[in-house]
């Protein structure tokens, strides 16, 4: 079976944050979306994530910043503790929305794509779960997109926003290798102490933990384990170790080592980043996301770049009277910015496992600021 809609017609395959923030723009802007998400409904990975200020700016585009706020837990500061326990650093980010909203907002990962997936739907963009790209053909101004149900889409575009581990990359001819860092990061759910209201990060004699709200009650503790090899635990591991790693910071992780309780709340998932030299495009096709520009978390702004470039991609798609000229566009203004924040995510991940925290610190400010800057 053959699917084919006219001239303004889109295929996104992968329906995270860069996938349906795209969606939901080019669907305000007159096209017509399909969204292709291997994973079932509902599913996402994680406890929950930062949206710093280029997100929280390009979700106010959309109408979604005051929902995530609502959503989430604001803040507008991230300190730094040394490790004796004492103040080493405050980034006091900027505020994109407004004085008087927070600069940026702490969320649980699922109630942010409830909030993309349900401003999708509003814009009439259609979402197949199971469902993802298999074969692609440009045959002039259209690709061509064998679906791996068999199905076959005829679009105008086609949009990668599947991650790190891009098929549809591949499929492009688009190549790029993923590196691992030497860094396991571990995350668990917790109940939010009164005194966490913005980010807190511990700097360790060995590792690297904090604390970030996303809710009034909610909190996630995060680890940096250093230098280790790649590895999978047992489920059943999962819980002693992260105590017994948590065990060396002294001060508030002591209470909130006391808050991480159950097996099913820790997470464990390696540093692993990429960034896709050259054309992010060929033909009509295009990645976005992860799938162009995977930085390390230290920078906290993934999720940044990914929703930001979701709005941008929209934006020049409809400036240019050509998609291939709109795409050029795209990568243009999106490459050196989402390089400088994979750089310096790269840059700072180094600097901790050398123990260097001190010079880490100026780092995540001046990014943060360089970030700030108009997208």
């Amino acid at each position: 079976m053959e699917s084919y809609r006219g001239a303004r017609t889109a295929l996104i395959v992968g329906a995270g944050m860069a996938g349906l923030t795209a969606a939901s723009a080019m669907a305000r802007r007159g096209w017509q979306v399909e969204v292709a998400e291997i994973g079932p409904a509902g599913a996402t990975a994680g406890w929950g994530l930062c949206l710093t200020g280029p997100s929280l700016r390009a979700l106010d585009e959309l109408g979604l910043a005051d929902l995530c706020l609502a959503a989430g837990y604001g803040m507008s500061v991230i300190t730094q503790v040394d490790v004796d326990g004492g103040l080493a650093a405050e980034v006091r980010l900027p505020r994109l929305i407004g004085a008087e909203r927070p600069a940026m907002v702490g969320m649980a990962r699922p109630a942010l794509y409830r909030t993309l997936r349900e401003q999708a739907d509003r814009c009439g963009v259609v979402v197949h779960h199971g469902l993802t790209a298999a074969a692609v053909d440009q045959e002039g101004e259209q690709v061509r997109v064998q679906m791996s149900d068999g199905t076959v889409r005829r679009v105008a575009l086609l949009v990668g926003a599947d991650g790190i581990r891009s098929s549809v990359r591949r499929l492009l001819g688009l190549e790029t290798s993923v590196e691992y860092h030497g860094q396991m990061v571990w995350r668990a759910l917790v109940p939010r102490p009164p005194w966490a209201t913005g980010i807190h990060q511990f700097a360790g004699k060995v590792n690297t933990a904090g604390l970030v709200p996303i809710s009034d009650s909610q909190a996630y503790v995060f680890l940096t384990e250093n230098g280790v090899e790649r590895s999978v635990l047992p489920e059943v591991q999962l819980l002693p170790r992260l105590w017994q790693l948590l065990e060396d910071f002294p001060g508030r992780m002591v209470e909130v080592r006391s808050l991480v309780t159950g097996p099913t709340s820790v997470v464990r998932r390696p540093v692993l980043t990429a960034f896709l030299d050259g054309a992010w495009n060929r033909g009509t096709g295009v990645v976005i996301g992860d799938a162009a520009h995977a930085p390390a978390p230290q920078m906290a702004s993934g999720a940044a770049l990914a929703i930001e470039g979701g709005a941008v991609l929209a934006q020049e798609l409809d400036r240019h009277t050509s998609i291939g000229a709109g795409l050029d566009a795209f990568v243009s203004r999106r490459a050196q910015r989402c390089r400088t924040l994979v750089e310096t995510s790269v840059a700072i991940a180094d600097l901790e496992q050398a123990q260097r925290h001190a010079e880490a610190y100026p780092l995540v400010d001046a990014c943060h600021r360089q970030m700030a800057e108009p997208a």
